[in-house]
């Protein structure tokens, strides 16, 4: 029962990984970089809920406020930055995320300082399920990550704009002589990409304190779960986040709660060494 006990408390944190690393996998999938910005992205988005709480009371404006304001912000970065660069490297890309990232950052210690913050949630007693304990926060939280999740499948899969995003992940010269126009699909991508990772800090913030590293240290769990998902792969970015979250919670009693994260760096080894496309990655040729 502990150990079932581990795995509910570790759903919550796999659902915030999983929505970090599915932030990650687009922006691989269609822009082809790793965005080192994504877990300032997910800082930006828990102190823009945090400001909305502490002045409206609501964690629903909260979470709309993370939604919408870190979609802006990166949205900002594409056209600030990653536009100018597309015709560089990958390695380009990638230290100009970087740079994205320590901006980001410095902004907000500026702006909210270093100290710890956070949210001021009620307590309420936990439902008790067969012995397993669950607390209202946990289940709303998990409600809120499921119906982020419905929107952008449903985005991707159930309308054109997201036909046009996948046509472009899988072939983007194709995609642009069939008519599709790329500055549409990029800035829907950063949209997106940005509130996704707003929603995860969001999220993160409430179940723990919110400071302007703590998204930063959440990057390595989401590149993690992207590898392991298979990049490119938005189904295998969740999957891989849930496994990855309930494995730290489940390691806990082994490693400790400091230690837990480097289980991250060794099943991201791991897979590199045995499955370098991960779970649901396709094994692409090249001619």
């Amino acid at each position: 029962m502990f150990y079932a006990q581990l795995v509910v408390n570790g759903i919550v944190q796999g659902l915030v990984i999983g929505l970090a690393a599915l932030s990650i996998t687009l922006v691989f999938g269609i822009a082809r970089f790793p965005n080192a910005a994504t877990g300032d992205a997910m800082t930006f988005g828990a102190y823009a809920a945090l400001a909305a709480h502490k002045t409206t009371g609501s964690i629903v404006l909260g979470g709309m406020s993370a939604l919408f304001m870190t979609g802006l912000a990166m949205l900002l970065a594409y056209w600030a930055v990653f536009r100018r660069l597309a015709d560089r490297s990958v390695v380009a890309l990638l230290v100009a995320s970087i740079g994205v990232a320590f901006f980001i950052r410095a902004v907000l210690g500026v702006a909210f300082g270093h100290s710890q913050q956070v949210f001021q949630v009620p307590l309420s007693r936990p439902y008790v399920f067969g012995g397993l304990r669950v607390t209202p926060l946990d289940l709303q939280l998990a409600l809120v990550a499921l119906v982020a999740l419905a929107a952008v499948f449903a985005l991707l899969y159930l309308t054109s704009i997201g036909r046009q995003m996948r046509a472009v992940a899988d072939n983007r010269d194709l995609a642009r002589v069939s008519g599709i126009r790329p500055n549409r699909v990029m800035v829907t991508l950063w949209l997106l990409a940005g509130g996704i990772a707003g929603i995860a800090g969001m999220m993160l913030g409430i179940k723990t304190i919110v400071t302007p590293e703590f998204g930063w240290e959440m990057l390595l769990p989401a590149f993690t779960a992207a590898i392991l998902g298979g990049i490119g792969s938005p189904v295998g970015a969740v999957v891989a986040g849930l496994i990855l979250g309930i494995a730290q919670e489940v390691s806990t009693p082994f490693v400790g709660f400091t230690y837990k994260i480097a289980l991250a760096f060794v099943i991201m080894l791991a897979v590199l060494l045995i499955r370098p496309r991960g779970l649901f990655g396709r094994v692409e040729s090249v001619r």
